[in-house]
């Protein structure tokens, strides 16, 4: 009982630490996240609501993302078929 008294602070910053950490990865290496943001990066520079300068920057930053995280999936899927 006491024990869990003092050790709960703890778990639910590890929760929440976990929880950050997964949404971080959502945002930087999920393959179909970094698409959509390419597409609405792609009708903002067609809407003429940033320019060029802006496209090309944001476009570069997100393909280097793209290609991380298809490196990542790659490196998962090899783990996987190398256990099996």
């Amino acid at each position: 009982m006491i024990h869990k008294l003092f050790t709960s602070p703890i778990d639910l910053v590890v929760k929440v630490g976990k929880h950050v950490k997964e949404e971080v990865d959502k945002e930087l290496y999920d393959l179909e996240h970094i698409q959509k943001k390419l597409v609405q990066l792609q009708m903002m520079y067609e809407l003429e609501e940033i320019s060029e300068e802006v496209y090309e920057s944001q476009e570069e930053e997100l393909l280097l993302r793209y290609e991380v995280a298809k490196k990542r999936e790659m490196e998962q899927w090899e783990k996987m078929t190398k256990r099996n």
